[in-house]
């Protein structure tokens, strides 16, 4: 799923702070059973309403349908600890306001649901709140894309998937789709040219169609829309050409799904399984939610521990490589690395990234750090800087979708982290 879009920056409304609104505090499906006020359920349509969301997000697999993604049967590879107290009054100032805020003023701010920093490989921060704790698996939403748009970018360098064809040369079930004359390659660097809103704020947005065929809310009594993802993602109409620049979808990210299983043979959760989780000596499974057909939810269902998402974005920052074995190849990543055109990237209008770009799925920074993300709404978030040897992980469960809100209290606190752990190694 998405960020809010726009050319500028409107004011956020006021919401609770997170202390507030901390769902163990406010007592969310606390009891046995739980009083009826206390109560989330997915047939009530809002388990993704704040503040409900802050107990939601940390227990998706009692609400959705998942799949797994194995970690494998060997034993974890334990993240060595080197833990430094320094860290949370690193201070920065925020986007726009500027506003004074230090690294720990931040955790709050951004409605932290968890961090954890890598620093040449050893956890120096490690912090949790709200429902989740080290054991406990988050809702990564969109982050999800950059790991469906790394495995495209593997099957492509690979030779099993041509980035220059057509997409019915894979799915001809989408030739008549706005899709029908788009690249591999317009999909997986998102410049498509789709009639797909993501405007949240927007009840006619087709992302809330989007959301009904593939189960992540409940279909209203009646509803005879589609049913599943690959149903709706047959009905997209055009708007605009293809290729012309970088407009954020997340259908996009669906029909990469789809080809990635189509040209496999197999399910999304057992190729990120077989070629990435499994080979990152994980602590727990992932998990992908699923719609009424199957079909995992490559645009945003993804769910896993922090430690292991820190795993896998190190793994990254090793440009491909992580205990001892070149999972990723090197080339794969520094395609990822080097971005992708900055002047499409524009018509995006993100007005918090600057002279960024998105090269197969993944969030660019261009900045003097080399710096990459993985993004997802509410705060989710992969931030590798690899001047700085540091790699950052956070799940959290903000009020507002659309990381536009949130970029100002994160980005500047990240860049800051990197250049304090540069002058203070």
């Amino acid at each position: 799923m998405a960020h809010n879009l726009g050319m500028t920056t409107p004011t956020a409304p006021t919401f609770p702070n997170a202390f507030d609104s901390d769902p163990i505090r406010l007592g969310w499906m606390q009891g046995s059973p739980p009083p009826a006020d206390k109560l989330i359920r997915f047939a009530s349509g809002d388990y993704l309403s704040f503040p409900k969301s802050r107990w939601s997000l940390s227990n998706v697999r009692q609400l959705l349908p998942t799949t797994q993604v194995a970690r494998g049967s060997g034993t974890p590879n334990p993240l060595p600890r080197a833990i430094r107290t320094d860290l949370d009054a690193v201070a920065f100032k925020t986007i726009a306001n500027n506003q004074d805020m230090t690294w720990g003023e931040a955790f709050d701010a951004n409605y932290a649901d968890g961090v954890v920093v890598l620093h040449k490989g050893k956890i120096i921060y490690e912090k949790y709140a709200g429902a989740l704790n080290e054991h406990g698996s988050h809702m990564a939403f969109s982050v999800t894309k950059s790991f469906v748009g790394l495995l495209g970018a593997m099957l492509v360098a690979e030779g099993l998937l041509d980035d220059t064809a057509l997409i019915p040369h894979y799915i001809p079930e989408l030739a008549k789709s706005a899709f029908g004359n788009a690249t591999v390659r317009q999909v997986m660097d998102m410049t498509t040219g789709l009639q797909y809103s993501e405007n949240y704020t927007d009840p006619k947005a087709e992302i809330w169609q989007h959301a009904l065929a593939g189960g992540v809310l409940p279909q209203p009594h009646g509803y005879k829309g589609p049913a599943s993802f690959y149903e709706f993602l047959q009905t997209v109409e055009p708007m605009g050409k293809h290729g012309e620049g970088f407009t954020y979808k997340t259908i996009n990210s669906d029909v990469l799904g789809w080809l990635i299983r189509r040209v496999t043979g197999q399910s999304l959760g057992q190729v990120l399984s077989e070629r990435i989780w499994s080979k990152l000596g994980c602590e727990q499974d992932a998990y992908l939610t699923v719609d009424a057909t199957g079909t995992e939810f490559g645009g945003g269902g993804l769910c896993t521990s922090l430690r292991d998402l820190v795993r896998f974005g190190e793994m990254m920052r090793g440009h491909g490589r992580y205990n001892s074995e070149q999972i990723v190849p090197e080339a794969v990543v520094a395609d990822i690395e080097r971005g992708a055109n900055q002047a499409q990237f524009v018509t995006g209008g993100y007005v918090t990234l600057p002279n960024w770009s998105y090269r197969n799925m993944w969030w660019v920074s261009h900045n003097e750090h080399g710096a990459y993300m993985a993004r997802g709404i509410h705060g989710q978030a992969i931030y590798i800087d690899p001047k700085a040897e540091m790699t950052i992980a956070r799940y959290a469960s903000h009020h507002i979708a659309g990381n536009m809100f949130i970029d100002p209290a994160s980005l500047p606190a990240y860049h800051a982290l990197a250049k304090y752990l540069i002058k203070n190694p």
